[in-house]
Formats: C-alpha cells, sequence, structure tokens
C-alpha cells in the first residue's frame, strides 16, 4: 500500500509554508527542533511534523576546516558576469514541461544584466536600486502605519507615498512568511521614492500585526490558520482603501510580493480585476483555474537554484499562455529563494538589482502607462 501524504489535506499556501520549513531545515539554515516547531504550527501536529521529516534528506555535514598551516591559497571571489543590455522581451527560458535539472541547466542562459531601457520618467521619482534603503524620515517621502476597514477586522498596514498632492500611482506589497518586517517597510518606501503610494498589508492584523507576535513561531500558525481567501480579502480590502485616497490614481494599481507574498500577489491578481499589473518574486502557483479571471500584466521573477519553487514554472506559464494572458519571466542565474531580500542569507546583490530594475521597468509600463 502506498503511503499517505501528510500534505495532501493542506491548501496551496500552507503546503508552500511546510515545504519552506524542510527546505530551510535540509539546507542546515534552521534546526530539526526549530522546523519541527514551524512545521507543527501550520499541521497542527508535532507527531505529523516529526514524519514530514523523517522523509527528509539530512541537512548536509559542516565543510571541513583546512589545516592550520595549509599553504594552499585561499579561493578568490568572483563576482558575478554582467550583460551589457538585455533584450526588450524575455525569451522562453524553460522548455515545456522539463525536469527540474532541465530547468537548471536552461536557467544558466537567463539574461542577468544592468538594463539599458529607461522607465518612464515620472517628475519628482528617483526610483532607488534593490539594496540601497530608504530612511523612514526621507524628505521625498511621507511615510508610516496606517489602518482600514477589512472583512470583519481593521487591517494593518505601512504606507509610504511621495511629496506632494499626486494624485499618484499605487503599488501593493505583500510580505514574506515572517510578516511586515523592517525589510518590506523598506521595500514600501523604495516604491515611494520610484513615484508610487505604496502599500504594505500585514496578514497578521487578526492577531494585532507583526509587531505583537513575540513568538516567531505562531507567524506560520497564523498564516496558515487562514484560508487562502480570507488572506487575499485583505489584499483586496488594501486596494479598495487605497482607490479612496484622493492622491491615488484609481485606476493605476499594482501589486508585488515576496516569497509567500509572491504567491499572494498570484492569487490577489486572480481575484481582482482592479490591478494592471503584478510582480510576484519566486511565489507559488495560483490555483490554475483561476488564471482565466487575471487581467493583470504579469512578470514573475525567479532564482536559478529555487528548484522548489521552479518545478511550477511550466505550469504556469502555460496557463497564462493558454489564455492570452500577458505574461513574461526572468531567472537569474546562481540566485536561490528570496534572493532579493537584503537581510537575509540568500541575498544576490547583482540578481536583486537587476530584477528590482525590471520591476520598476513593468510598472512604468503597465501601471503608469497601461
Amino acid at each position: 500500500m502506498t503511503a499517505r501524504d501528510p500534505l495532501r489535506d493542506l491548501n496551496h499556501l500552507q503546503r508552500y509554508l511546510v515545504e519552506e520549513y524542510v527546505e530551510d531545515y535540509q539546507e542546515g539554515a534552521m534546526t530539526r527542533r526549530r522546523a519541527l516547531k514551524y512545521i507543527a504550527t501550520v499541521m497542527g501536529s508535532l507527531a505529523v511534523a516529526n514524519t514530514v521529516l523523517a522523509g527528509c534528506a539530512p541537512p548536509p555535514a559542516p565543510a571541513p576546516t583546512a589545516a592550520p598551516h595549509s599553504t594552499a591559497a585561499p579561493p578568490t571571489a568572483q563576482p558575478t558576469a554582467v550583460v551589457a543590455k538585455a533584450a526588450a522581451t524575455t525569451p522562453p527560458l524553460v522548455a515545456a514541461s522539463p525536469t527540474p535539472a532541465q530547468i537548471a541547466a536552461t536557467a544558466t542562459q537567463a539574461v542577468l544584466a544592468t538594463v539599458a531601457t529607461t522607465p518612464t520618467p515620472t517628475s519628482g521619482a528617483i526610483p532607488v536600486p534593490a539594496g540601497v534603503r530608504v530612511p523612514a524620515d526621507d524628505p521625498a517621502v511621507e511615510a508610516g502605519a496606517v489602518t482600514f476597514p477589512g472583512e470583519g477586522l481593521s487591517v494593518i498596514g505601512y504606507q509610504a507615498r511621495p511629496k506632494g498632492n499626486g494624485p499618484f500611482p499605487a503599488i501593493v506589497v505583500a510580505h514574506e512568511n515572517r510578516g511586515l518586517t523592517d525589510y518590506i517597510q523598506d521595500v514600501t518606501r523604495r516604491l515611494a521614492k520610484a513615484g508610487y503610494v505604496a502599500l504594505a498589508v500585514d496578514l497578521l492584523s487578526r492577531q494585532g500585526g507583526t509587531a505583537k507576535v513575540t513568538d516567531p513561531a505562531q507567524i506560520p500558525a497564523a498564516l496558515s490558520a487562514a484560508s487562502p481567501d480570507e488572506l487575499a480579502g485583505h489584499y483586496l480590502a488594501g486596494i479598495r482603501y487605497l482607490k479612496g485616497l484622493s492622491f491615488v490614481q484609481k485606476d493605476r494599481i499594482g501589486m508585488t510580493g515576496f516569497c509567500f507574498g509572491g504567491g499572494m500577489t498570484w492569487l490577489t491578481a486572480v481575484k481582482s480585476p482592479d490591478l494592471k499589473a503584478a510582480v510576484p518574486y519566486y511565489g507559488p502557483n495560483p490555483p490554475l483555474e483561476g488564471v482565466p479571471n487575471i487581467t493583470a500584466a504579469v512578470l514573475a521573477i525567479y532564482g536559478e537554484n529555487d528548484q522548489r519553487i521552479n518545478a511550477g514554472i511550466p505550469a504556469i506559464e502555460e496557463a497564462m499562455k493558454k489564455n492570452n494572458k500577458v505574461f513574461e519571466k526572468i531567472i537569474y542565474p546562481g540566485a536561490a529563494h528570496a534572493f532579493h531580500n537584503d537581510t537575509g542569507r540568500n541575498y544576490h546583490p547583482e540578481a536583486a538589482e537587476n530584477a528590482w530594475k525590471r520591476t520598476l521597468e513593468w510598472f512604468a509600463r503597465y501601471v503608469k502607462g497601461g
């Protein structure tokens, strides 16, 4: 008899959370004890969490330390090669229904570039490269906490906007599975510097907001306890809130998100006809039956080494093309999951900077100019 998959009863976002913690454990970024705790908060059972990890490969053994008196010359770090110019349209980077190994091999041919195309200029906007932080007191930006009505609760958010009366286009920002962190707040301010009213929605609003959660393991518990529809409802409420602001162009709204938030960006695009564009970073696919409802132009961003997420590329690409959706993807060579997060272990400066530039170009084309 075939063993029953312990993840089979999870929704696609719960499964994503569990698989991410398993991957962190296997890569040595999370201890077994911590991984068990996090997985158990999603699955509701320590015994089931133990079953999940029991079937996984253990983390790699630490690399041996060089002998104290070794005369071998230390390796010299080589910077990632940067191509001078990318094609105007990103070519397909994976063949139909490839294996994960084929995805990796093909991805090494992806364009990693300082793109020469200049985004549509906006008066007073100063685009900020990835990794260049924007302080909360930047004189060109107004930023701070906001609340707005949701479905049966007040939703907490972090809003950043350019100084001035506007009206400005707007971008919704979806956070990772760690909640509304400083990194996500900074991304929001970077968007404000580029000329957008940016709103990061806190999916832990029912718990009083990310800042009120003292045990990080309770964040996946809260995210997994809510249905995907409920979580997407927070973003739909954020879009309604933005449309009600006098300084927002109501018909010029986009969305971006990272990791878990990349998945929420996909799901919100399925549910909201108000989104002109969406840029999910390494996010899990939405239910494919919802793809016909997408009206946003989607730029999907991936890292070559993120095989867990990349395994879903062929399916979403086929669904988007089959339904005649505006869709492009970029796979960055040498980059792993969460490569844009400049506070994390997987930060890849070259890929992050180029991906951010491509993100701003996409929004300039489909939000400002769409």
